[in-house]
């Protein structure tokens, strides 16, 4: 597998020596080539994650546990103002060595998806796109709301309802429903 040396994910445990129980901690930063998350909540491009890191040496590879901070923007679901949220997140991977992605590859059966999940080191280095991209995505709501209380917008104009009067209503008729507008006893009269 080649090393893609322009992305910022890739980190180089070199320095950990392979002897179980060895460990060694960093702090990072990464600015994001793309954005990060949700489509209605992100962590813009160019945006910095702030990563306490600590990799382990372990038998089978290295174990990756760290802290991700960042902050992501976007809209409210109800009401589309924007929403900013703080993101601090953990996160855990073991990346297993390249002998065992060998080994894999030659046993491995069409629709393993087991296998798919495994992270494997490429030579001395990591890459911590995927459990980065986990934790941001696990940390953010699903539907992000500007205020737990936000009553959204009206569905017949369109305005926030925190802006409308009490009373207001829409009258509306269903076109489906217009044929019948001229019957005696249905037009309201």
């Amino acid at each position: 597998m080649k090393i893609n040396t322009n992305s910022p994910f890739f980190f180089n445990a070199h320095d950990l020596p392979r002897r179980a129980g060895e460990f060694r901690e960093y702090s990072l930063t990464i600015s994001l080539p793309e954005a990060m998350g949700i489509p209605m909540l992100s962590v813009p491009k160019n945006e910095n994650l702030a990563i306490e890191l600590r990799i382990t040496s372990v038998d089978e590879g290295i174990f990756v546990s760290g802290q991700v901070s960042a902050q992501a923007y976007g809209e409210c679901t109800r009401c589309l103002d924007p929403v900013d949220f703080e993101i601090d997140q953990m996160f855990n991977q073991l990346y297993e060595y390249e002998e065992k992605a060998e080994r894999i590859k030659k046993n491995a059966k069409p629709d393993d998806e087991e296998d798919e999940e495994i992270l494997f080191l490429i030579g001395d280095f990591i890459n911590l796109e995927t459990p980065l991209r986990d934790a941001i995505v696990l940390a953010l709501p699903s539907n992000p709301l500007c205020d737990e209380e936000c009553a959204g917008l009206c569905s017949g104009c369109g305005e926030k309802w925190t802006v409308l009067p009490a009373d207001h209503t829409h009258r509306g008729t269903d076109p489906r429903w217009s044929g019948l507008s001229n019957w005696p006893g249905l037009s309201g009269e």
